[in-house]
């Protein structure tokens, strides 16, 4: 009867996993997708300046600079790192 019920729940499991693929996934890749960009655009908006690029008075960028501080090594590397034009067929 333990048998009979791991058998249920895994292909339970295998049916829920392939109508996410069907159904979900390009919507949820979008959507990480869709928060990259808008997470890449804030940091360039409020540490612009560290480029040379001062968008925001320093005041309002200071304020902002507690949320934004976990995230400036991996901006860093991001916008900097060399791209090639097949970067954008992904």
């Amino acid at each position: 009867m333990g048998k009979e019920k791991k058998g249920e729940s895994e292909a339970k499991k295998a049916v829920k996993e392939l109508v996410y693929g069907m159904a979900m996934h390009d919507m949820v890749r979008y959507a990480l997708k869709t928060r990259m960009y808008l997470e890449h655009l804030f940091m360039l908006i409020t540490l612009g300046d560290m480029l040379g690029i001062p968008l925001l008075p320093p005041y309002y960028s200071l304020k902002l600079l507690p949320y934004a501080v976990p995230n400036i090594k991996s901006w860093q590397r991001r916008l900097f790192r060399e791209r090639d034009f097949t970067d954008s067929l992904y």
